[in-house]
């Protein structure tokens, strides 16, 4: 049996076994190579989070949005079909985190079943 080209890793990213690149499960458009980091690969946008954070709810005034001078939201878009792919907080400047490392042989393995399901 041969194994898949392709391995779902998030909802909206995988693996390409073969070429070892990150592809949008959407409209399948590359990413990166896997060794990286995805977000490389994406278009990003630095959210004011007062923007999503409502300063009113039911005629009351309320604070429930962080400082942006402490706090943004990095949101990381596919740059092929603009797909949110992944969205963070982060101190301004801070760089993106590198929040998926796989074990590339490892998902070969299993993908041939040759591991645990």
């Amino acid at each position: 049996m041969d194994a898949p080209a392709s391995v779902a890793v998030t909802e909206y990213l995988e693996i390409d076994l073969g070429t070892e690149t990150w592809h949008c499960r959407r409209c399948r458009r590359a990413l990166g190579p896997a060794a990286r980091s995805y977000k490389e690969g994406c278009l990003v946008h630095a959210r004011d989070p007062r923007t999503l954070y409502p300063p009113e709810v039911e005629g009351e005034r309320y604070s429930f949005a962080p400082d942006p001078s402490l706090c943004l939201l990095v949101e990381f878009y596919c740059p092929g079909c603009g797909t949110l792919v992944e969205t963070e907080a982060l101190p301004p400047g801070h760089p993106p985190t590198h929040d998926i490392e796989l074990d590339l042989e490892s998902l070969r393995r299993r993908a041939a079943g040759e591991g645990k399901p």
